[in-house]
This record gives structure tokens, sequence and C-alpha cells, in this order.
């Protein structure tokens, strides 16, 4: 049994996930450093401004992200072999278009911040604040698009390293900002969205120096952005990350004052737990992308599963702690929280098999089009559900939403999974 164990850590799919899985959850250590340390140098009012600002920042990098992930991953593990021109051809042409495109959303969006954030954000941050945030938008979007590179390439270790490197200096220049009392709303912005993805670069340029003159050389194909699979993807994504916040806003429609705040922290902690789910998600994307034969994918739809009873233990842990434990890292305040968080852990731990499905529609068999009908469904079941659910259960109510539409979703996708493994 023990020599069985070992065989099973040193798997190579073990050790990436176990890699990822360390380097993501650092990145989560780092990120709750980061809001300890701000509260500390920041007032509430200067806080709650940067936590929108921020909050700009990193939904409008998803949202401008326009579906390339599903293309890296889908491709970058096919173009492998010693012939680097045409790898070389898609990062460039894919980078290029993506590059184009939210360039030319954040040349209209910086135009009309100033009257956007005066009408509907209300921060009053000065205009420089709101112009950093812009630039920092291009920078995330950049940061994301080369780590996908890396994880498509199988380069975990690599990856988190230099996102984690990047989290210690941004950690330093804070320091810094406060030794010398330049503390600001625009100087966080600069450090976390302008100071960490410059590190970032540097780190990864520096190891590929050699490779800058092939990579320039390469030329720019329209073909290679392969807009509709990429936009069908995206437009699945926004459904999904929509639906499973839509719980919370209803709440929020619905006047339900504290139970908000249960709610908030419950789902914040789902959440956290979420990056297992993509931790080993990440690892097997790349493995989902190169198989081609029946056996080929029925062994690796197997051994998905098997890699995902890591998040779905997770989960079981979660409605398992006790009420206790919960109440010492939460203090008592937050006691309201921990029936609601039980309910999600049981709706999302479903997620971790789910995603299996999602990576062999995606990338083995490349149909979008099932991912964006099945997260249609999720969005419309959780939005339906909750905004009926909640008047009779309150907060309780979503999590019965949420429990129904992954049900459904994944239930749409399980059975095109098994169809498409048969026919092909």
């Amino acid at each position: 049994m023990r020599s069985r164990i070992f065989s099973f850590l040193k798997n190579p799919t073990s050790t990436q996930v176990i890699t990822n899985t360390l380097g993501n959850y650092l990145n989560v250590a780092f990120t709750a450093v980061f809001a300890v340390l701000l509260v500390r140098i920041l007032e509430p009012d200067q806080y709650g401004i940067l936590s929108v600002l921020l909050g700009i920042s990193y939904v409008f990098a998803n949202v401008l992200e326009f579906g390339t992930t599903a293309t890296i991953y889908s491709t970058i593990p096919n173009l492998k072999g010693d012939d680097k021109a045409p790898l070389y051809r898609f990062i460039k042409s894919t980078l290029f278009f993506q590059s184009a495109l939210s360039i030319s959303v954040l040349i209209v969006f910086t135009t009309l911040f100033p009257q956007i954030d005066a009408l509907f954000f209300k921060t009053g941050a000065p205009i420089g604040d709101l112009y950093l945030t812009a630039c920092s938008i291009l920078f995330f979007i950049w940061q994301n698009f080369l780590i996908n590179i890396l994880f498509a390439a199988k380069r975990f270790f690599r990856a988190n390293l230099y996102i984690n490197l990047a989290n210690l200096i941004k950690m330093i220049a804070l320091a810094l900002m406060v030794l010398y009392g330049k503390t600001s709303v625009g100087m966080v912005i600069a450090i976390f969205g302008i100071v960490g993805p410059l590190s970032f670069f540097l780190m990864m340029f520096s190891r590929n120096v050699s490779l800058g003159g092939d990579f320039w050389k390469a030329p720019i194909k329209k073909e290679e952005f392969r807009f509709g699979y990429t936009m069908t993807y995206f437009i699945a994504s926004q459904f999904y990350n929509l639906g499973i916040r839509m719980d919370l806003f209803l709440l929020s429609f619905f006047g339900m004052g504290l139970q908000v705040g249960y709610y908030g922290l419950a789902q914040k902690i789902i959440l956290t737990v979420l990056a297992t789910v993509i931790s080993v998600s990440q690892v097997l994307s790349p493995q989902f992308s190169s198989v081609k034969t029946y056996e080929e994918r029925k062994a690796l739809l197997k051994k998905g599963l098997l890699y995902m009873t890591l998040p779905f233990a997770v989960f079981i842990a979660l409605i398992l702690t006790p009420a206790e434990l919960f109440t010492l890292v939460f203090t008592p305040k937050y006691q309201e929280a921990i029936l609601v968080t039980r309910y999600l852990s049981a709706a999302f731990a479903l997620t971790s098999y789910g995603t299996i499905f999602t990576l062999f529609l995606l990338y083995s068999v490349k149909k979008p089009q099932i991912i964006l009908r099945s997260n249609i469904v999720l969005f419309l079941v959780i939005t339906i559900g909750s905004y009926v659910l909640i008047p009779r259960y309150q907060m309780y109510g979503p999590p019965i939403a949420i429990f129904g539409a992954f049900v459904l979703a994944i239930g749409m996708q399980a059975t095109w999974t098994f169809k498409y493994l048969i026919k092909h």
C-alpha cells in the first residue's frame, strides 16, 4: 500500500498538482497579508476607494481576456517539437489581436472613466488614480497571458515562482512606501498593477532572452486567433462568472442586511477553496488537449476524476469543520455564516468532478458551444432560483438553487462527454 502511495506521489501529474496547489495557496496567503497591511496603512475611506479601483482592474482584466485562455490551452500542447516557428507565430498572433482588442476598449473606457466614476462608482478618486487603474488593466491582461502560456507548456514551478516572487517584490515596495511616507491609493495601485506585473515580465523575459529574435521575426496571422472558438468560450465563461455571483447580488437586492455580510464571508471561503479545483484543472488542461484516441481519452477521464478527489475532499472537510474552529478564525460575530458555508460547500463540491467534463469538451473535442449552453442554464437556474427562494428561505435559499444549477449543467456536460467519447 505504501509503495502505491509513493508511486502515485512521484507521478509527474501528482508532482505538478502539488506544485501548482501550493503555489496557488501561497498566492492566497500573500493576498491575505496584503489585506492586513493595507487596512493598517490606509484610512477606511481610502481602503474603500482602493477596493473599488482594484476590483475594476481585476474584472476588466478577466473580461478583456476574450477567451484566449481556452485557445492557449487547446493549442500550445500540440505545438511542441523542434520547429518553434508555429509556436512563436501562434503566441505572437494571439497576443497581438488580444492586445489590439483590449487597447481599443481601454481607450474608450479611459476617456469615459471620470464620467463613469462620477455617475456610478462615485469614488471621487483623482483623475491620475483613474488613469493608473486603466493602465493596470492592460498590465494584468499581459501578465495573465504569459501565466497561461507557462501553464499550457507545463512550466508550473516556474509560473508559481514568478508569481510569488512578484508578490514578494510588491510587499517590499509597500514597505518602502510606508517607510518614505508616500502612502496613497495611487501608489498602491501603481505597486499592484504596474510594479507587480513588470517584475513578472522581467523574470519571464530574462529566462527566455535568447528567444527574443526568433519571436519578433514570427509573422502575425489572423487565423491563429481562432475567433469563433475563443469568443464562444469567452461568452460561456462570463455566464459562469456572473452566475456564481448572482446569489450575493440578489441577497443585496432583497435587502437582507446582515445576512449579506454572512453570505459574503461564506462565498469568499468557497471561492478560496475553488483555488484547489483551478490548480488541478490547470495541470490537466494541457493533457486533455494532447489526447487523440478513444483509449487515451477514457484513461485521462479516469485520471482526472481521481485527481479531482483532492478538491472534493477539501469541500467535504469544510462541511465537517467544527463550529468552534470556524468561530476561532472568524470570531463569534460571523457564527451565522457557518451553516450557509456548509450548504454552499455541498453545492460547489459537485464542481470538482464536473470540471473534468468541461476540460474534455473544451480541449479534447473542442466544443465550447456545449459549455456555453450549460453555463446559460447554470446562470438562469441560479438567478431565477435565488429570486424565488430568497424571500422564503433568506440566505439559505441560494445554495439550493446553486446545487440544482450544478446538477443540471454538469449533467448536460457529462451526457455530451459520453456521447463524444463513444462516437469518437
